[in-house]
């Protein structure tokens, strides 16, 4: 797969900040509410493997909540204050987000695990548990398939492959609300599966083992997440494709003779911020700048969409350096 296609992907970058949020409203209350009947049901039949879903839930619902702000935050307009804007908040409240998915799910999960296999649990009724599993499944397979739908649908109209587009995505609330919902999935398994083991045998070691491996899953999504949006908190390029399109669009304005350093940022899904310092030719005049750099603004813009901020610096190249000052055919 080359940079090619994540070019196309941040070039064009226009997933709709809407969606994104109709995308972590479904998650979240779907997971406020299977937060609940996994708690009770965990009550009511003792399973230690339960209460690690039920955290597990309510750790997503905090994510998703997390995430909502983060989509409402980023996307505040420019102000004397930021004058770059908000879009890089979106990343603070996703880091949090992951945070949130850690100390909340996981480190209940594998505390609950170990406690139940070090102290063993009385099990009570697991028909309750079964229910609950069965109509959270529904839930949060309804759930995902939002998300996938979304990134799908990105997917296809930049004619990118889903699992490339899902990996490189700005887009961290979507990609957190898929990789929650999978786990999700994949924590219910885990927990009817201890569920069974303990109705089998009757012996709460499976559902301690269970709850210590969901806590494992969970640890696994937390730190995935919190890495990607580190990378774009510290600040991430856009892809080497796509630069080596900007250098190319640089240079084919006129007066314009060398791009001789490229600075790009990542500050959002479809935001992104360019400076370099460019070389004009020495015969042109200050008007002649100035119109290159209105016209390479707007080049740029064009060709790539997502581009929002564009500050050029004329300086001089290493000849005319040599040179010295003062020594230029130009009036500049």
């Amino acid at each position: 797969m080359s940079d090619e296609t994540m070019d196309e992907t941040m070039s064009d970058a226009k997933t709709g900040g809407g969606e994104s949020t109709v995308t972590v409203i479904v998650a979240a209350a779907a997971n406020l509410g299977i937060a609940v009947a996994k708690a009770v049901a965990g009550l009511i039949s003792g399973s230690s493997a339960m209460l690690s879903e039920a955290a597990h839930s309510v750790a997503d619902t905090v994510t998703e909540l997390l995430l909502l702000t983060a989509l409402r935050r980023s996307e505040k307009p420019a102000d004397e204050e930021h004058p770059l804007g908000y879009g890089p908040e979106r990343y603070i409240w996703a880091m949090l987000a992951s945070v949130a998915t850690f100390v909340g799910g996981a480190v209940f999960s594998v505390y609950d695990g170990i406690h139940t296999l070090a102290a063993g649990e009385e099990l009570g009724n697991p028909l309750v548990s079964y229910l609950v599993l069965a109509v959270a499944f529904l839930l949060e397979g309804y759930s995902l398939r939002t998300g996938l739908r979304q990134v799908r649908g990105e997917a296809a109209r930049l004619r990118a492959p889903v699992g490339h587009y899902f990996r490189h995505t700005p887009d961290t609330a979507v990609k957190a609300v898929v990789m929650e919902d999978s786990a999700a999935l994949a924590g219910l398994l885990l927990a009817a599966g201890g569920l069974l083991g303990g109705q089998l045998t009757g012996s709460g070691v499976w559902d301690g083992i269970a709850s210590i491996l969901i806590g494992l899953l969970l640890v696994y999504v937390a730190w995935v997440l919190g890495r990607s949006n580190a990378q774009l908190l510290i600040g991430r390029p856009v892809p080497q494709q796509m630069r080596a399109g900007i250098r190319e669009e640089l240079l084919s304005v006129p007066h314009i003779i060398e791009v001789l350093e490229l600075t790009t940022l990542i500050q959002g899904p479809a935001e992104i911020l360019i400076a370099a310092k460019v070389d004009f030719r020495d015969a042109s005049t200050a008007e002649q700048i100035e119109w290159a750099c209105e016209e390479a603004e707007e080049q740029l813009r064009e060709r790539y969409p997502s581009i929002r901020r564009v500050y050029l610096d004329p300086t001089p190249g290493l000849r005319q350096r040599l040179r010295g000052p003062g020594t230029g055919t130009g009036s500049v």
